[in-house]
């Protein structure tokens, strides 16, 4: 019989800021994956890299100020280097919370590229801001590098482009491993931007946005359930104010309307239920799970939240 799967996109909360900070984190997170584990699911996870790949970023560029006989670090490979150093966290807390319970289960982490097209108009619209705060001198010098620059309320900050994800390079890869039922680590941080140059892969000076990466990914394993984690405990409607209504449940005829009324805040809950809707499609038997970590709960991860479906 055909086990389920399920494709959990781990957010910020998840895995914290700094390198103790998600340490302690993966912990917590492995408990709640292993739950899904024990339900007789085979897992794959995608995750978040914004503050580790800012990070990664901003030291990079700091190096090359000082010692600039050395190379600047493209992004593709600070996304790489991000993927590398999450994952490590991640295989590790969850391996050991699975013998905790008495299962073997390999975890493996794929360094996976995300394919994007050259021609997105996010190329032309850059909006994401990454990096160290820069003088005006040294936003003029990136700029005539070919980069973009923003002005921000701390000073000056690179941006780059959010294309969205067209194919998954080693999803082929990352299906001989769920065969295999072993639990996946993949599309880290939307994984690392790439364009097809021939038979060469380049890397995109870009961010793949993670839920439109893990619903990629959810589509291109056939998964059963995406369950989005993030900072909130339910979808609500009339978020912040005085009359905010919490959802437990909702048909994808539903949230389109909402999205329509403007219910869903753009870089916050809009681009997880875009991600829903399209990762469901007109299936029946697939659904979004949104919700938040909380691993102190009596019930388990798999039963909160908001649950979305045809």
């Amino acid at each position: 019989m055909r086990k389920k799967k399920i494709v959990i996109a781990l957010g910020h909360d998840a895995l914290g800021t700094t390198l103790p900070e998600q340490k302690s984190a993966t912990k917590r997170t492995a408990k709640a994956v292993v739950d899904f584990i024990k339900e007789d699911y085979q897992v794959v996870i995608s995750h978040s890299n914004g503050p580790q790949v800012g990070m990664i970023h901003t030291a990079m560029a700091e190096f090359c100020r000082i010692y600039p006989e050395y190379t600047a670090t493209p992004m593709s490979v600070c996304s790489a280097m991000s993927q590398g150093y999450i994952g490590y966290d991640l295989q590790n807390a969850i391996r050991t919370e699975l013998l905790n319970r008495g299962i073997y289960k390999p975890v493996s982490t794929i360094l996976t590229q995300v394919l994007v097209d050259p021609y997105d108009d996010a190329f032309y619209h850059p909006t994401k801001v990454i990096g160290r705060v820069m003088t005006e001198e040294e936003a003029e010098a990136e700029e005539k590098k070919g980069n973009h620059v923003a002005k921000t309320k701390e000073g000056y900050r690179r941006i780059v482009a959010a294309p969205r994800p067209v194919d998954i390079v080693e999803i082929d890869a990352i299906r001989a491993l769920l065969d295999a039922d072993q639990v996946v680590i993949a599309c880290g941080g939307g994984g690392i931007p790439v364009l097809a140059q021939g038979n060469k892969l380049k890397g995109a000076s870009a961010v793949i946005e993670k839920d439109s990466a893990a619903g990629k990914l959810a589509d291109m394993v056939d998964a059963d359930r995406l369950v989005i984690l993030t900072s909130v405990e339910k979808v609500c409607l009339n978020f912040g104010k005085e009359n905010e209504q919490t959802i437990d449940e909702m048909t994808v005829s539903l949230a389109k309307k909402y999205m329509e009324e403007g219910q869903f805040e753009p870089g916050t809950m809009l681009p997880k239920i875009e991600t829903a809707i399209e990762f469901i499609g007109n299936s029946a038997v697939r659904s979004v799970q949104i919700t938040k970590l909380d691993v102190s709960r009596e019930d388990s991860v798999g039963e909160a939240g908001t649950l979305i479906h045809k």
